[in-house]
């Protein structure tokens, strides 16, 4: 008895022991919010979030990749709950909702293909590379309607998805499963962050586009007599249709694909009929939709056309926006530079009330550097982003100002420097540490001028090789020997100070891909206006309390991402594509990261400053410094919420490998309708030149349209029968 009592109780130790040792080798820790959040979770485990339950999206929540309200089966009361765990605040997000991106189903394709009972779209597009034709078109079996846990998508007559909005929760299990990323999230936000990708379904004209409208969208719209629904496309992109409408170059229409039939279709002119309508019609202003507030303050230097298009963006995303104009007017150089026969006074002005009508606020007459400063922006007055669009020579003459501005802190132009030295008393007083950025050959004989001013440390950034540059050994050496420093293949990317000084520049070396922090008090730069900057607060180091009493404001100033347009490979800074990822929270999460430059993989003709994506005298026209303003945007957007400025390597570019079409078959010649001119007689009465085109031009014009996707078309066949759908719908 005494012997199976002892076994049994070593037994015991022993299991005892074992278990001891087995919970130190298996022991999973579990973070403690993680489970105070799901404990506030409902529970449902429905996949709403985009996530398989509500454990995982307490870790998502935890890990920073998912928002505090992402749950749509809870309430605000949850969120709120969840942000207390989190020590966060909550801000009001739109919905994502699913939107479809193919616009020719199976039914009408000209060629069908058998899938041999294949009913998954990710297995056809494995087994057999999916549709044979049309690399990113909808193979329309199914796949997303069946994965949708909320029963918002079927499958339309065409074989495409169609989807139920009020029934969509943004959980992307759609997008996730689609094969040819047909089917992606879409919100106001994504769409104005978003740049095209070679994934997507771009139509030629609206690859054209600088601004990027959906073209085919908005003549698709005005051929149904949706005029007003029209407008809002067109706005999507574009905060000046009826400017616009009358003065853009229209290099949509040279990539047209009616042009391999007759004419290409009288794009701009549609623009203008639409803007017109909406101008003249007394049914009130046509808006876009707006992100809900998030609270935060983005003040916009500069009302031409760049920095109100900026204003438009970003308080469609959601901010609260101020514009500051030097002069009484607003409109930069769309007031003064082009004729009023072609551009009356008018239809500037009600465009660029449409823009206020978004909620911006306008203050003229109001100069960076008399009125306020960078610093008094960011501190007193309680703005997170100061966005520079201020101009140059162009700005100063329109103003019929002859005097030294200073827009940057301790920042001016070069040329004001070489013009204003007489026997070396300059105008300019010179600080005992300048940075001078291009210029090539006058960039020399600027550092010259300041070292006979007395200048202590200079140094001479160039983007190019001396090789490039074409400059001689002797050259080089002569100001070496003066104690310049001179450097080459070098950008800079971010500027810093504390108040109204300027206190460093940081430059990457495109050889090593190093950066080097140079102490400036002055920074002269080689171009005929001053750099799109973004300027924001410097936020306290993580740990280290905030001042108890207001002290000097230390800022940075980053570039906004580059035009993509024509220069190899894009780089940071830059934005994601939004619609890549299905739970890519746009509002961002924690602490601001610290902007500029991040990625290695660049390409040195768009890095830094005065790169070939700079603008160094102006646009080429107004519809470029749209694109311009809303780039802009984005990257404020994104460098207030801290989301990566990593771009997609299938960004859309002009040296893209895209599918696309040399000739078209099977749509019969129509004559383009011409825009009416008035007469000079007609000149006086009518204002300006062309006249626009009536709704019966316009509805003939619209109908010919291919309503073309990437290398789809409609035929003249199909077309009537739409337009004639169209016109029974209508009565």
């Amino acid at each position: 008895m005494i012997e199976a009592v002892m076994m049994m109780g070593g037994l015991g130790v022993l299991v005892g022991a074992g278990l001891a040792a087995a919970s130190k080798v298996f022991y999973v820790y579990v973070d403690p919010t993680i489970l105070k959040i799901e404990d506030v979770l409902p529970g449902a485990n429905c996949g709403g979030c985009g996530l398989p339950g509500c454990s995982a999206n307490a870790e998502a929540i935890v890990a920073g990749k998912a928002a505090a309200d992402s749950c749509v089966a809870a309430g605000s009361d949850v969120a709120e709950a969840i942000a207390a765990i989190m020590g966060i605040a909550i801000e009001a997000r739109e919905p994502d909702i699913a939107r479809p991106g193919c616009y020719f189903g199976v039914q009408d394709a000209d060629l069908k293909f058998i899938y041999n009972g294949l009913s998954d779209c990710k297995a056809a597009m494995l087994l057999g590379g999916g549709m044979k034709i049309c690399s990113i078109g909808c193979l329309g079996l199914g796949s997303c309607a069946r994965a949708c846990p909320f029963d918002a998508i079927v499958m339309g007559p065409k074989g495409l998805p169609v989807v139920n909005e009020e029934r969509c929760t943004g959980c992307g299990a759609c997008e996730r499963v689609c094969p040819k990323h047909i089917i992606t999230l879409s919100s106001v936000t994504r769409r104005i962050l978003r740049e095209y990708t070679t994934e997507e379904c771009t139509t030629p004209c609206q690859r054209g586009c600088p601004a990027g409208i959906n073209i085919r969208e908005y003549i698709r719209q005005i051929a149904f007599g949706d005029y007003n629904r029209s407008v809002q496309v067109i706005k999507e992109r574009n905060p000046f249709p009826t400017v616009i409408g009358r003065i853009c170059p229209r290099p949509c229409e040279n990539e047209c694909r009616r042009k391999y039939v007759d004419e290409p279709v009288a794009i701009n002119c549609l623009k203008r009929f639409a803007s017109d309508y909406e101008k003249g019609g007394g049914r009130g202003r046509i808006l876009p939709y707006k992100a809900p507030p998030t609270g935060r303050k983005v003040a916009v230097v500069g009302a031409g056309v760049g920095g109100l298009s900026a204003a438009f963006f970003s308080a469609r995303l959601g901010h609260e926006v101020s514009v500051f104009e030097a002069t009484s007017e607003m409109g930069g150089l769309l007031r003064s530079a082009i004729a009023k026969y072609r551009l009356p006074g008018e239809i500037l002005e009600w465009d660029i009330e449409g823009i206020l009508a978004m909620g911006v606020e306008a203050r003229t007459e109001k100069m960076m550097g008399r009125d306020f400063t960078v610093d008094s922006l960011l501190g007193e007055q309680g703005f997170n982003a100061v966005l520079l669009t201020t101009g140059g020579w162009d700005s100063r003459l329109t103003r019929g100002a002859d005097s030294i501005e200073q827009s940057v802190p301790g920042t001016y132009m070069l040329l004001d420097l070489i013009k204003s030295d007489a026997k070396r008393h300059n105008k300019i007083y010179c600080e005992s540490e300048v940075v001078i950025a291009g210029g090539e050959r006058t960039a020399l004989e600027a550092a010259d001028i300041c070292h006979d001013l007395g200048v202590e440390n200079i140094t001479v950034l160039f983007r190019e090789t001396q090789e490039q540059l074409s400059l001689t050994d002797g050259e080089i050496e002569e100001p070496r020997k003066k104690g310049i420093c001179i450097v080459f293949e070098a950008g800079i990317c971010r500027i810093f100070g504390e108040d109204d000084n300027l206190n460093g520049v940081e430059y990457l070396n495109f050889g090593t891909m190093s950066r080097t922090i140079v102490s400036a008090k002055n920074l002269f730069i080689a171009s005929g206006r001053f750099p799109e900057l973004i300027f924001t607060r410097i936020q306290e180091e993580e740990g280290e309390e905030a001042p108890a009493t207001p002290g000097p404001v230390r800022w940075d100033a980053t570039l906004p991402y580059k035009d993509l347009r024509g220069f190899g490979k894009p780089v940071s800074p830059g934005i994601a594509s939004p619609e890549t990822s299905a739970r890519e929270d746009l509002r961002g999460f924690g602490k601001p990261m610290s902007p500029g430059i991040t990625s290695s993989e660049t390409s040195e003709v768009f890095m830094g400053l005065l790169s070939k994506g700079d603008v160094l005298t102006d646009y080429s026209a107004a519809i470029g410094a749209i694109a311009a303003g809303r780039r802009i945007a984005a990257s404020v957007h994104q460098i207030m919420y801290g989301i990566s400025p990593d771009l997609p390597e299938t960004v859309l570019r002009p040296d893209s490998v895209i599918q696309d079409v040399d000739h078209v078959e099977q749509v019969q010649a129509r004559p383009r309708q011409i825009m009416p001119v008035c007469n000079a007689k007609e000149l006086a009465e009518c204002g300006e030149i062309e006249k626009g085109l009536d709704e019966k031009a316009a509805q003939a014009e619209a109908s010919r349209c291919l309503q073309c996707g990437l290398i789809c078309y409609e035929h003249s066949e199909s077309g009537a029968v739409r337009i004639e759908e169209s016109v029974k719908a209508a009565a």
